[in-house]
């Protein structure tokens, strides 16, 4: 199972939880993986097309996935996915 760690922002939808033993052999495997243990987490990360949200960020080992394979990414036990929110805003 690979390591998942949830930022503050979404940890209400993750039963509070700041890190996690998620299993899947894929970014995406393991993404829906945690979905399916916390549906809230569904709209926060993923587009309704099912890519990954456009204000989300997913690091592999501290790598952007999307410069990867993207969900395609092939994970392995001793991985550690990071999940970011984009932040914006200034003035």
């Amino acid at each position: 199972m690979s390591t998942v760690r949830i930022p503050p922002v979404l940890r209400a939808s993750a039963g509070d939880q700041k890190q996690l033993q998620v299993a899947g052999d894929t970014v995406g495997g393991v993404l829906d993986t945690l979905i399916a243990q916390y549906p809230a987490l569904r709209g926060q990360l993923l587009s309704a097309e099912g890519g990954l949200h456009r204000f989300v960020n997913v690091y592999l080992n501290d790598q952007d996935v999307r410069y990867l394979d993207a969900l395609a990414t092939k994970v392995g036990e001793a991985d550690t996915i990071t999940i970011l929110p984009a932040m914006a805003g200034g003035a």
